[in-house]
Formats: structure tokens, sequence, C-alpha cells
């Protein structure tokens, strides 16, 4: 009988505990679900994701360059049939291959900062805020008569056409970067603009020396 009555006492007693356990890990689990969870819903934290705050002259930058650099990519393409020069024709590849990509990346910040895109076929004479430099448009943009000509130009005319009218248009988006590097906010409009200066002060060296008859 002793036995009998302290079975039932005992697993009663088992019960309690491990109810008092569950209640225990139960809380335990929830104050560590609300930790976890803290950061992401933290300032900093959305800050981090969103790629870090941006001012207006960032959106002045990717609004100004998407354009400029569609001009210099509509220049580019001209020289795959119309360039006598391996040495234009390579570097015309090497420029659309370097800005189409940075065209898609500025097209994602405007996006994603509920900005307006540039529109396609804007034209290049068009002026962007904060981008006047005294000419109506943006620095070393092409009117549409420039651009005809260097359309209508072939060969080794337009090997010099191209080489002197991108020298101009580098020199606008080096100066535009310029700016972005100074006063923009967003590091990855920074680093793009920092991209910009050194590669296509580099490509304007090239040119001159192209146009100056050296390799």
């Amino acid at each position: 009988m002793t036995s009998t009555t302290r079975s039932p006492i005992r697993r009663a007693a088992l019960t309690a505990v491990t109810a008092t356990a569950a209640l225990l890990l139960t809380a335990c689990g929830g104050d560590g679900e609300s930790a976890s969870s803290s950061p992401a819903s933290s300032p900093s934290a959305s800050a981090a994701v969103s790629g870090g705050e941006h001012n207006a002259q960032d959106v002045t930058f990717a609004q100004g360059m998407i354009p400029h650099h569609r001009q210099a990519l509509q220049m580019a393409e001209l020289a795959a049939d119309r360039a006598s020069s391996a040495q234009v024709k390579d570097l015309a590849a090497r420029i659309e291959k370097a800005q189409d990509p940075e065209i898609e990346k500025m097209t994602g910040w405007l996006k994603a900062w509920g900005e307006d895109v540039p529109a396609e076929g804007a034209a290049a004479d068009d002026s962007m805020p904060g981008m006047d430099h005294g000419s109506g448009g943006m620095a070393g943009m092409m009117d549409d008569a420039r651009m005809k000509t260097l359309e209508k130009a072939s060969g080794a005319a337009f090997d010099s056409a191209f080489l002197a009218l991108m020298v101009e248009h580098h020199e606008g988006a080096v100066a535009m970067a310029g700016t972005e590097r100074d006063k923009g906010r967003y590091p990855a409009a920074k680093d793009t603009a920092g991209d910009i200066v050194t590669g296509q002060t580099a490509e304007i060296a090239e040119m001159k020396g192209l146009l100056a008859g050296k390799s």
C-alpha cells in the first residue's frame, strides 16, 4: 500500500517540476526572440540595409550622370562601323563596358529614393538641376548639331572628331563627379564618382595622346 500511495505523489511532483521548467524555457525563448529582432527594427540597421543616407547632391549627380553616360554610349556605338583606328574602337568598347553598368546602378538608386529617372532619349543639351555650367546644359554634353556631324564622319576624320569630342565629354563627367565626391553623402555614389574621376582622367590622357599621334 505504501508504494502504491507514493507513486501518484511522485508523479504529481514530477509533473509540477516539468511544467515549471517549460514555463521558464518559454519565458527565456521569448526574451531571446525580442533581443534578436530588436536590431533589425533599429534606425541604424535600416540605414545599413538601404546603403546609407543620401542628400540632394546625390540625386543631382545620378540624374545628371545618367543622360551624360547615355550620350557617351551613343558616341561609342558609332565607332564600331565608322572608326578606322583599332585603338579608337578599343577605347569605345571600354567606354561602353564601363558606363552601361553605371547607368543601371544609378537608375536603381533613384528608384529606391523615389526620385525621377531621366527619360530615355532626353535631348543632349537638356539642363538638369545643379548642372548648369553657363552653356544651357551639362558640362561636356554635345548638342544635336555636333552629334550629327560626328554621325556623318567616317575613317580618319571620325577618329579625330570622336577623340576630340570625347575628351570634352569626359572632362565634363570628371567635373560632375568631383562635385559629388566633395558634396555628396551616399557612400556608393561617392565611390562611383571616384571611379569616374580615376577612369576617365586616364582615358582623357590616352585620347590626347592619340590625338597627338602617340600610342
